[in-house]
């Protein structure tokens, strides 16, 4: 049989597979199932309080300490609880002030000056002013400091991806951090970074009461407190179910937020969370699946939404495993999964592929040398076959247990790229594990072996792609892959301010990453999203995550 008949014959298998389960799931949800099967869909709605705005989370948080986080999940629930030193033009990547009004950078772009906010105060009635941003960012930064909890397990590993190291690393961006008065903060870089604003702003970074954080050692964990400036105050965290926060009455920003009460009910299966909210027990939800478009438009009291696309869905193959140390065996590997059909086949007309690790939208820093692997089982046989293993050799592939903005279905997706491997002598062990654990143990040493993973870009730059997945601090998941001359380059193109040269030396980066092979792009999707019509003021961020300040039910 020819490969691509077989694929797609398997394909056809995996996606009959799935539209019976969304069938059932539906069915189950519509009240067609068992008590006892419908309970683990079911089991958070009857408890929303009547009233509040309930949004469909896809899982729940690792945890709200700002920092401390790189998932999604986590950043929702802390964009409403935290706000952050500069914010975005709502549905933009456009720079606009938060607790920060202004921000100037000094002649030689080494120091970046922030001019606060006055009057504002966090739910415990604490001062917000700039000691406090020291303090966070302390804690981020300073391994050494008291409050930062890293012996109790915190890690904050976003800080090495987006600035290079700690503090006393050789690699770290930041210099110091220093409040000059009560209103004003003073940042210290190594090298000029026009992006920093925009870094250190980005949905990780929330500001947290140092007095809160000071009191509770379990602080950001279901049993501890969340505080914050922001326009919703923590209440409770059922562990599993929801998530449900209150309104500040004394948020800064005058008439918001626009509701008293806001939930978060974790329904991971997308036919769940579509099920309820054509019930009315969701009022919007996120990370649908674009075969469930046809279900959203046929419904009247339902509305489709579009996110900005600004992702990359990525398989991820770390070179501390033995066969994959070689290149010619990680292009291979990229050769021999049909990413056309699969993308076709997954997202349809919302998604597209290409060997571009940044998305479409920052295409004046792509190759135009670099287009995409060639799909030929053949020659990827005949690669692997040269580089020493004829009968191919077992992989490990983990895949997400969760959906995301560019994985909307991991498990089947996980399962066509195994069909495709088995063509070239690959033993694919598919296995997938709780989504925090997923996240922290493919750091850990020797880390997994191949993974799926993605990025939705946190700041409008290339930067925040490149950087934050093959620089010096971030190539953990990938047997900390070392590589001067990207290394090099990527530096180089963080500290230059002319957009000419900045875009020679992403390109430049572009045909390395590509070469490399480390971590293969799959897909750049447009994540499809929904609401009950009757929903107001809700407006999507390219950076997959934004407040609810302005949202209201009809």
């Amino acid at each position: 049989m020819r490969p691509h008949v077989f694929f797609r014959q398997r394909l056809r298998r995996i996606l009959l597979a799935m539209m019976a389960l969304t069938l059932a799931v539906v069915l189950v949800n519509c009240g067609g199932g068992s008590e006892e099967s419908s309970t683990a869909d079911t089991a958070g709605e009857s408890a929303a309080p009547a009233g509040a705005l309930v949004f469909g989370s896809v899982g729940q948080p690792v945890n709200l300490t700002p920092g401390d986080i790189t998932d999604g999940n986590s950043i929702y629930v802390q964009q409403q609880i935290y706000n952050y030193l500069v914010g975005n033009e709502p549905g933009s990547t456009e720079l606009a002030p938060e607790l920060a009004t202004e921000w100037t950078p000094s002649e030689d772009g080494k120091t970046w000056t922030f001019m606060l906010r006055e009057g504002v105060t966090f739910h415990d009635g604490t001062d917000f002013n700039a000691e406090a941003v020291v303090f966070n960012v302390n804690r981020w930064w300073d391994p050494a400091f008291e409050f930062g909890y890293r012996d109790a397990g915190a890690l904050y590993e976003i800080w090495t991806d987006l600035f290079g190291g700690f503090k006393g690393d050789e690699a770290s961006t930041l210099v110091d951090v220093r409040a000059v008065d009560d209103l004003t903060v003073e940042f210290e870089i190594k090298e000029p970074f026009a992006a920093f604003p925009a870094a250190i702003s980005s949905g990780y970074f929330g500001i947290a009461s140092p007095t809160a954080v000071q009191e509770d050692s379990s602080y950001g964990t279901p049993s501890g407190a969340a505080v914050g400036t922001g326009p919703f105050v923590f209440d409770s965290w059922i562990s599993g179910d929801r998530v449900t926060l209150t309104k500040f009455e004394d948020y800064w920003e005058e008439g918001m937020p626009k509701v008293d009460q806001l939930v978060f009910s974790f329904v991971e299966d997308p036919a769940a969370r579509l099920a309820q909210l054509r019930a009315g027990t969701l009022d919007f939800t996120t990370d649908l699946t674009p075969d469930q478009l046809t279900e959203i438009e046929s419904d009247p009291n339902l509305e489709a939404v579009y996110r900005p696309s600004f992702n990359v869905g990525y398989l991820g193959l770390n070179p501390s495993y033995e066969p994959l140390a070689t290149k010619e065996v990680r292009q291979a590997i990229a050769q021999a999964i049909n990413k056309p059909d699969i993308v076709q086949a997954f997202w349809g007309d919302l998604g597209e592929t290409d060997g571009h690790f940044v998305p479409p939208s920052l295409e004046d820093y792509r190759n135009s040398s670099v287009d995409d692997y060639t799909y030929s089982v053949d020659e990827a046989k005949s690669a692997i076959a040269e580089a020493g293993y004829p009968d191919g050799f077992d992989l490990d592939m983990w895949y997400m247990p969760v959906s995301r903005p560019y994985f909307p279905n991991p498990k089947p997706i996980a399962e066509a790229f195994a069909a495709e491997l088995s063509q070239i002598g690959i033993n694919v062990n598919l296995q997938t594990k709780d989504w925090g654990a997923y996240l922290a143990d493919r750091n850990v040493a020797p880390g997994f072996q191949s993974f799926m993973l993605g990025w939705t870009g946190d700041y409008g730059d290339p930067d925040n792609f490149l950087y934050a997945h093959f620089g010096p601090g971030a190539t953990q998941d990938l047997g900390d892959y070392q590589n001067p001359e990207l290394f090099d380059l990527l530096e180089q193109a963080r500290i230059n301010s002319d957009p000419a040269e900045r875009e020679a030396l992403y390109k430049q980066v572009d045909a390395i990453t590509f070469d490399e092979a480390l971590r293969i792009p799959i897909v750049h999707s447009q994540p499809l999203l929904a609401k009950r019509t009757a929903l107001s003021g809700w407006d999507p961020s390219p950076f997959s995550s934004e407040p609810f300040v302005a949202v209201e039910k009809g």
